[in-house]
C-alpha cells in the first residue's frame, strides 16, 4: 500500500495587532537614536563654548569653570535649597563689574544728555541776547528738556487769559526760536500764586485759569506764528507749583508765570 505523503504543519497565523506592534518598536527604537545622536557633543566645541561664555558674562562664577565642576551640578540635587544665592550671583564678577558697568553707562548718558540741554540753552541764549530779550524771559534746562520762563504780568492782566497786545512781539521771537526746533514737543505750562480768583471771574479757580493761559499762548503760536498744534502741549498747574514764596508780592509775582518746555531727545 503506498504511503500517502505527509504535508509539513502550516506556520500559526501572525496576529494583526503584532505587525503594528512591531513597527511602533521599530519607530521607537529610531526616535532613541535620534535623540542620543543629537545629545552628542564633540569635547573641543563644548570647551570653546563654555570657555567663550566664561570670559564674556561669566556664566559659571557660582562655581569652576566647567559644568561638571559648577556649584549645583557637583554637590548634587542637596544644594537646590541654594538657587535663589546662585541666580543672584550668575553673569556677576565677583567685583561687582557688571553692575558698575551699567551705573557707568547710565552716567555716561545723563551726563551726555545734559550737554546737549546746555548747549541748547546756550543757543536759546543767543537769539535772545541777539534780540534784547534775554532780560525778559530766563533759560532753564535739565536732561530732559530745555525750558523758557515767561513772567505771567508779562503777558497777561490780572486774573485775564487775553494775551496783552504789547507782549505779542516777544510771543513772536519766541515762535522763531521753537521753529528751530520743530522735531520736538513744546510744552506749555500755566501757573499762578495762591490768591484766589475773585467771585466775578469767569474761572471757578487758579488751576482754570492757568489752563486758559497756556491754551492761549498754544493758540497765538498756532493761530498767528503757524506753529503745528501737533507739536504744542498746553497744560495748567495752578498755584500747586511755586518757586517761590506766596507770602510776599515778589514772590507771588514770580509764581505767576508761563513755562515754555522744549523737550528733546538722544537717539
Amino acid at each position: 500500500m503506498a504511503r500517502s505523503k505527509k504535508e509539513p504543519p502550516s506556520p500559526p497565523a501572525i496576529a494583526p495587532w503584532m505587525a503594528t506592534f512591531s513597527d511602533l518598536m521599530n519607530l521607537l527604537l529610531c526616535f532613541f537614536v535620534l535623540l542620543f545622536s543629537f545629545s552628542t557633543i564633540e569635547d573641543e566645541v563644548f570647551d570653546q563654548i563654555a570657555q567663550s561664555f566664561n570670559t564674556t558674562v561669566s556664566i559659571f562664577a557660582g562655581g569652576a569653570q566647567a559644568v561638571g565642576d559648577g556649584m549645583l551640578v557637583s554637590n548634587g540635587v542637596s544644594e537646590l535649597n541654594q538657587l535663589s544665592e546662585y541666580f543672584s550671583t550668575v553673569g556677576v564678577s565677583d567685583t561687582g563689574e557688571t553692575e558698575n558697568t551699567l551705573e557707568e553707562f547710565k552716567e555716561a548718558l545723563e551726563e551726555e544728555k545734559l550737554e546737549a540741554g546746555e548747549q541748547m540753552a546756550e543757543e536759546i541764549e543767543a537769539e535772545l541776547e541777539k534780540n534784547d530779550m534775554e532780560s525778559e524771559i530766563e533759560v532753564n534746562y535739565t536732561s530732559q528738556y530745555v525750558e523758557l520762563v515767561l513772567n505771567g504780568s508779562l503777558l497777561f492782566k490780572s486774573g485775564s487769559d487775553n494775551i496783552k497786545s504789547e507782549s505779542k512781539p516777544v510771543l513772536s521771537k519766541v515762535a522763531d526760536i521753537l521753529w528751530k526746533y520743530d522735531d520736538c514737543i513744546v510744552e506749555i505750562v500755566g501757573h499762578c500764586d495762591n490768591v484766589q480768583v475773585p467771585k466775578s471771574s469767569k474761572y471757578d479757580s487758579n488751576l482754570d485759569l492757568s489752563c486758559a493761559r497756556a491754551i492761549s499762548v498754544a493758540k497765538y503760536l498756532y493761530d498767528e506764528e503757524g506753529l503745528p498744534m501737533e507739536m504744542l502741549k498746553p497744560s495748567g498747574r495752578g498755584e500747586y507749583e511755586p518757586i517761590a514764596s506766596n507770602d510776599t508780592s515778589e514772590g507771588r509775582a514770580l509764581n505767576r508765570r508761563v513755562e515754555i518746555k522744549i523737550h528733546f531727545d538722544i537717539d
